[in-house]
């Protein structure tokens, strides 16, 4: 009788046990699965050696040229550019609410930019008559002048003009981290750390800033809240690195 409680009592004790471990299974197997990635992650937009998730604007044949990658610096050279027309580069995809940062730098004398809100419709010639512009220039371009501060490093050309001038000598490395969102109506622009632009993106204010500026009569600009994003060709040699966004 003894030997048979006994046996019982180890069953039961083997059960128990065997209950025990399988429980963290059964709450491993029933645990959610990690959420998928959202649209607040970031997204690479520089590629080691390719142009991959660009392109150059309104470059169906293929013949435009200008822009070379290495080690994940995308470089645009002017005297290196063939074709004909706009030779800016474009993102294939397209974007509304973002915030988006990256380094430049540039040689003396030269010129860039970067655009948002851009279309690709024949009907625009270039990327400017539609995009938004953030201007990247030579410091020394216009240095104090308080009539071009709207032509300025980091001013929303010709309508914004940036608190103050934080570009750093050409050759440097420059950090711009940009936002864009529409939903609140604001656009911000860091430059090497500091806040120093914003203004609305719609409503009667941007309507007086567009009509006060040189693309009055340019009936798409400004018009497209998703478009492509853009690095605009001009006259000189200007770098970009380490192009991230982050949908909003």
């Amino acid at each position: 009788m003894l030997n048979k409680t006994f046996n019982i009592l180890l069953v039961a004790f083997a059960a128990l046990l065997i209950s025990c471990q399988d429980a963290p299974k059964k709450e491993k197997e029933n645990a959610p699965e990690p959420p998928e990635s959202s649209k607040t992650d970031w997204i690479n937009l520089s590629n080691s050696n390719s142009l991959e998730g660009w392109h150059i604007f309104q470059n169906e044949s293929g013949e435009k040229t200008g822009w070379f990658v290495e080690e994940g610096v995308y470089t645009f050279n002017s005297e290196a550019a063939k074709g004909e027309g706009n030779k800016s580069l474009i993102t294939d995809e397209k974007f509304t609410n973002f915030e988006i940062q990256f380094e430049w730098k540039l040689s003396p004398n030269s010129n860039s930019g970067f655009m948002w809100g851009v279309s690709e419709d024949s009907k625009y010639d270039h990327p400017y008559v539609t995009g938004p512009e953030i201007q990247i220039i030579d410091a020394e371009t216009y240095g104090d002048d308080p009539e071009n501060q709207i032509h300025t490093a980091a001013a929303l050309y010709d309508m914004v003009a940036p608190d103050r001038v934080m570009a750093k000598a050409a050759g440097e490395w420059n950090t711009y981290h940009i936002t864009i969102n529409h939903e609140t109506n604001s656009g911000t622009v860091v430059h090497n750390g500091e806040e120093i632009n914003r203004f609305p993106l719609h409503g009667p204010e941007w309507d007086t800033m567009v009509k006060n500026s040189k693309f009055s009569n340019m009936e798409g600009f400004g018009k497209y809240q998703e478009g492509h994003l853009c690095l605009q060709d001009h006259p000189g040699i200007i770098s970009y690195k380490n192009i991230k966004i982050r949908r909003l």
